[in-house]
């Protein structure tokens, strides 16, 4: 993007420009939240299509491989900022150890705060010069109002007290500096003064995944990453992660993504083209 923000309300007239000239998977050099109020529309992202079920928040991160296939009731918002302009997300926090995020929505929320919120941000960078200062605070409003909503659904608050909470974003602290050593829940655990069996638990009940899980998806997410944008070999990436042999992370991969390392590879030419 050569700007720091844009905003687009999904009419009627978008929907008919889209259906008659489809997008195809492309590659993002910014963030973007697709949020969806009405419709039944399909989203497509890293190689996984989904049906989205209204409403929603879909947010798709920085070099993802996406596209968004509405269908003709399909009503909403696109907002689209550079990592820059709004640096500290937590749905960018969480996107490194989840494959996707999107979440439902309370209809009353949507219909009016979110709704009030975006049609201000319309409104503001439609003017001349923009005052991007005052969209940082509205879109920073919006952040926060969709992670408070959507808190819930992603972090299991009333499972759990504060306490693990806090244990767990300090774990996923600690994986973001260490996911790509050949280390297991011990080291974690270790780090964080506690039982790999104790660890584990909170992470189930606050993620509904085990520590194991959630490191080889971080290193998963990473790797489709690689073999995207770089050009090392499947070995090298592999190795990098902290996968001795390359078998074993063309297994993991594969048990992962439905498809081979060299595959997925092999198809990224042809489907972003």
């Amino acid at each position: 993007m050569e700007i720091p923000f844009m905003i687009e309300k999904i009419t009627r007239e978008l929907v008919g420009s889209i259906l008659m000239n489809p997008s195809e998977p492309h590659r993002h050099d910014h963030e973007e939240l697709i949020i969806v109020t009405h419709g039944h529309p399909a989203h497509f992202v890293d190689f996984t299509q989904e049906m989205l079920e209204p409403p929603v928040i879909v947010y798709i991160a920085q070099g993802k491989v996406h596209s968004f296939i509405p269908d003709e009731e399909t009503l909403g918002w696109v907002i689209r900022y550079t990592s820059d302009f709004i640096p500290q997300s937590n749905f960018n926090f969480y996107s490194t150890f989840i494959d996707d995020i999107n979440f439902r929505l309370d209809n009353d929320f949507c219909s009016t705060t979110l709704h009030d919120l975006c049609e201000i941000m319309l409104r503001e960078n439609a003017l001349e010069p923009v005052d991007y200062r005052m969209i940082r605070h509205l879109l920073n409003a919006v952040l926060s109002k969709l992670e408070s909503a959507t808190k819930k659904q992603f972090l299991d608050e009333k499972a759990t007290g504060s306490s693990q909470l806090i244990t767990f974003n300090n774990f996923l602290q600690i994986l973001e500096y260490n996911y790509k050593r050949p280390v297991g829940v011990e080291f974690y655990a270790e780090k964080l003064n506690m039982s790999a069996r104790n660890l584990n638990l909170i992470s189930q009940a606050v993620f509904g995944k085990s520590i194991t899980e959630i490191i080889e998806t971080r290193k998963l997410i990473e790797a489709r990453q690689l073999l995207l944008n770089s050009e090392k070999t499947v070995s090298e990436i592999g190795y990098e992660l902290g996968y001795n042999e390359k078998s074993y992370f063309t297994r993991v991969f594969h048990k992962k993504t439905g498809t081979t390392p060299t595959g997925f590879r092999n198809q990224i030419p042809s489907v972003i083209s």
